[in-house]
């Protein structure tokens, strides 16, 4: 088991993996006690049976990423993960990269059928037929040296993966359905899936009060927390919770005397810079303009869902899901099936490859152009 640990390391394994297919690629970190990933290991494989490394950037604290970064940015060389959307992060802050291309196996199996967020170690036990130790799992990775054990794990996480892909890949050529996976990792590939904007950050808080002012002092707590939890590098709940914004919101406080009387707002935020920040968000939001007050988007809850013919679309998914032995939630969520049987229809399953395998005979179910009939054990479309 080798360890990388210097610049010039780095760059002689990239170097070689220049030349390969693909790389398999895997990354250990901690998010417990900072806003950002720490990242503590990298894991990298090359095909079949050639080399596998562990990276430390903690034991080589001078080392630069860029030779693996410039790695990234080779497009002859595809990055395989598995659920690669922490690992991408990580790599976006750290590096401003992004991998490309990028293949990801989690994607992948659930539109060859193996269902819905299928985990790592069930493909490994059902491709690779393989076990995978998964004791070493929440184990501290930021402490050094790590164990034998430790390093076993993090390089069965790309080396079983290579097979994994290689299966996925000849399965996704054989069906044709590369593009579908294409077009899922488009999210993953942007860059705005990483970005925290603190001024839309009131969106994640859930509320169900309809009061413009209300919101605008949730909208300015929460722009606060954002960027004061993004300079500090700290988690935003270490700032305060949800919960103590909330209540902050709706008691208003406009001194350190009325604060102190939160009971949700934790101790070290009462005074000092938090402080000072909290009621300076209050503030604002009391004084923000009616034009400008933040609005919920309640559309979904004022929707007229036909529930018989919500019924008759799950059916039709089913059907679906089981034909092109594709994950159900993949093709379309239980939400937008009911808001296809509202008349919504600038939906993600009425598009793209979604919009082939499901949405074509949604809409003709919906239009009364086509019926759903049990033949044997097996719902068959029948035109009207």
């Amino acid at each position: 088991m080798r360890t990388l640990t210097t610049t010039e390391e780095l760059a002689a394994y990239c170097q070689t993996a220049a030349t390969a297919p693909y790389i398999t690629v895997d990354t250990e970190f901690l998010r417990e006690r900072t806003y950002y990933s720490k990242l503590c290991l990298v894991q990298l494989a090359l095909p079949g049976d050639g080399e596998a490394v562990l990276v430390d950037p903690i034991l080589g604290e001078d080392m630069s990423l860029e030779p693996l970064y410039e790695l990234f940015r080779n497009r002859d060389v595809v990055k395989v993960f598995h659920a690669a959307r922490q690992d991408l992060e990580i790599f976006f802050v750290e590096g401003g990269v992004i991998p490309e291309p990028l293949f990801d196996t989690q994607v992948a199996a659930m539109v060859c059928g193996f269902g819905e967020q299928v985990g790592y170690e069930t493909l490994v036990k059902r491709i690779v037929k393989a076990q995978v130790d998964k004791s070493s799992r929440f184990t501290d990775w930021s402490r050094r040296p790590l164990t034998d054990a430790q390093k076993e794990y993090a390089l069965a996480d790309v080396t079983h993966l290579r097979v994994v892909y290689e299966y996925l890949a000849a399965e996704l050529a054989k069906t044709g359905r590369a593009p579908w996976v294409e077009e899922e990792l488009g999210v993953l590939l942007s860059p705005e899936t990483y970005v925290i904007h603190p001024d839309e950050a009131w969106k994640r808080v859930k509320t169900r009060t309809n009061s413009g002012r209300f919101l605008a002092i949730v909208r300015e707590l929460a722009r606060f927390r954002e960027g004061y939890a993004q300079a500090r590098n700290v988690p935003r709940n270490r700032v305060f919770k949800d919960d103590a914004l909330l209540e902050l919101a709706s008691t208003k406080p406009s001194n350190e005397k009325e604060l102190s009387r939160s009971r949700l707002l934790l101790r070290e935020a009462r005074r000092g810079e938090i402080a000072e920040g909290i009621l300076t968000a209050v503030s604002a939001g009391l004084e923000a303009d009616p034009e400008s007050f933040p609005k919920v988007d309640r559309r979904r809850e004022k929707l007229q869902v036909n529930p018989a013919l919500a019924d008759l679309l799950r059916v039709l998914l089913k059907a679906k899901g089981e034909r092109f032995n594709v994950a159900q939630r993949l093709i379309a969520s239980a939400a937008e099936l009911d808001e296809i049987a509202a008349g919504e229809r600038d939906i993600p399953a009425m598009k793209g490859w979604r919009r082939e395998v499901f949405g074509e005979d949604a809409l003709k179910l919906c239009e009364g152009r086509v019926a759903l009939a049990l033949k044997g054990e097996n719902v068959e479309i029948v035109a009207l």
